[in-house]
């Protein structure tokens, strides 16, 4: 390899928005993420559903009563 045309690579230390801090190597000292391995929830089975503007409940009002007609 030549030299000094390569950035230096040390540890790093990678902070998600959960609080979760790993610890690996890279070109950058610090890294950010929104969401890792211990949050997502692919990893962890857990889906959170976020309900904005009341979406969920307007769509029970307009379509609950044909789900339960439909299972009858």
């Amino acid at each position: 390899m030549k030299k000094e045309i390569h950035p230096k690579y040390g540890p790093a230390v990678i902070r998600c928005a959960c609080g979760n801090v790993i610890e690996t190597s890279s070109t950058k000292p610090e890294i950010s993420v929104d969401i890792c391995s211990a949050c997502h929830p692919l990893f962890t089975g857990k889906q959170k559903l976020v309900d904005t503007a009341g979406r969920i409940d307007r769509f029970r009002k307009k379509y609950g009563s044909r789900s339960s007609a439909a299972k009858s």
